[in-house]
């Protein structure tokens, strides 16, 4: 079987232009890895810093990564966007312009007879109540509409909520792996699976579970710097630099 790979919090358009070029790049070289040796990508949550569809329009400044996303699918390769908290609407644009199916909350992946529980880990667990409002509220269909009226607003809002989130997640970083840790802890108690795999935390690593036959992954970020990846190959999955 060929490798089922996984990226994560890459936050395209949040650092200056030679950081993002150099992040473009190394997205460049891994889907020239994942066209040569793979068959599907999940990108699991904030790929980019914002993003907010709208019925006419599409928010500029992430042209070049959308055109290696529509040559990776013309490569065959399926690839699937499951939305985290710097996602604030994927709409259709991915689904029906690239070919990109977009998917939300919690999934299950059964490959090789191994069971992945797939999510980018935002509002898991317990507490984190207001985020939890927030998502449902800026997630509203209504909302939504009210927000298509001024793009130029909804980006500057979008933007700003964006920096919000970074400012108050340093603070809290222990407090969101353990509560990765906890829910997919919890998880494994509830249900058998082999591998629980998200992002959001931004603390790559690989934690066996209490139940002797669960792993926690979190792919980690690239906003330090780094380019990690994960793969799914043989029944295994393994934490990868580009």
């Amino acid at each position: 079987m060929s490798g089922i790979y996984f990226i994560s919090d890459i936050h395209l358009g949040l650092q200056d232009e030679q950081s993002e070029r150099q992040k473009l790049d190394n997205i460049e070289r891994l889907f020239a890895i994942i066209k040569a040796e793979g068959s599907s990508l999940y990108m699991l949550g904030d790929i980019l810093d914002y993003w907010l569809e709208f019925r006419h329009l599409i928010p500029k400044g992430f042209t070049r990564f959308f055109c290696l996303l529509s040559d990776l699918v013309r490569h065959n390769i399926n690839v699937f966007y499951s939305a985290g908290n710097h996602d604030f609407h994927l709409g259709r644009y991915f689904d029906d312009e690239l070919g990109i199916k977009t998917l939300y909350g919690v999934h299950e992946l059964l490959l090789e007879e191994c069971k992945l529980i797939i999510a980018h880990g935002d509002g898991l667990g317990s507490g984190d109540l207001g985020y939890k409002i927030f998502s449902r509220v800026i997630r509203h269909r209504f909302n939504l509409s009210l927000l298509n009226v001024q793009p130029d607003l909804a980006i500057g809002l979008m933007k700003g909520l964006s920096q919000l989130s970074r400012t108050h997640k340093p603070v809290n970083i222990a407090v969101e792996t353990n509560r990765l840790l906890d829910f997919a802890e919890k998880l494994a108690a509830e249900k058998d699976f082999d591998y629980f795999v998200c992002g959001h935390n931004h603390v790559k690593g690989i934690v066996p579970l209490s139940n002797g036959s669960s792993t926690y992954v979190n792919l980690g970020t690239w906003i330090d710097g780094s380019s990690p990846y994960g793969v799914f190959h043989n029944g295994i999955v393994q934490l990868k630099e580009v």
